[in-house]
């Protein structure tokens, strides 16, 4: 186990500085590492399922988003995703040679790359997702509807939403709950 200071080394290590709002703000390094290990748990789990597929976190989001938008275009996945073109194209190229994901031309313009998830994709969706939503109800259980409202409104403020993103705006248009942050 790692050797971690003390809480109390910690509290002397926090500052107060002044937030994005201009007021001063003390640095929640609670949230901030509570963050670190729920991201590095809530993916560990898919990830020792793609280790097993040679695959890694790239697949799973590619895969992941495929499989929720079918249809979505390379354009607006590498939008999504936030990757370079070359990096896609690698990860790409293996689910497409695999057979996890299908790509067909558009309908109005020929040049459009359109993907879907084939049925040994989704099968590999539902698992990673199961897994994550098994560790979801565990985290919700004990809380009610307005605790998990709660949690999910947290989660949405974390999100830029300056940032135009059509896969976002679609997600939370479909929730009907547009929320501005």
């Amino acid at each position: 186990m790692a050797v971690l200071n003390s809480p109390a080394q910690l509290a002397a290590k926090t500052n107060t500085g002044a937030s994005t709002t201009g007021e001063p703000a003390a640095t929640r390094w609670d949230i901030i590492e509570l963050l670190f290990f729920a991201y590095r748990d809530f993916v560990g789990d898919p990830d020792h399922v793609l280790e097993e597929f040679g695959f890694g976190r790239a697949h799973h989001r590619v895969m992941h988003f495929v499989y929720r938008y079918p249809g979505l275009n390379v354009a607006d996945l590498l939008e999504v995703l936030r990757i370079t073109k070359q990096s896609l194209g690698r990860v790409l190229k293996q689910l497409l040679d695999e057979g996890y994901i299908v790509q067909k031309a558009g309908d109005a313009d020929r040049r459009q790359r359109l993907l879907f998830a084939t049925a040994k994709g989704e099968a590999l969706v539902a698992k990673l997702a199961g897994l994550q939503t098994d560790r979801i109800v565990r985290a919700l259980r004990g809380l009610d509807a307005s605790g998990a409202e709660a949690v999910r409104k947290f989660l949405l403020g974390m999100i830029d939403h300056d940032d135009p993103d059509k896969v976002l705006e679609a997600i939370l248009r479909a929730d009907g709950k547009m929320v501005k942050a």
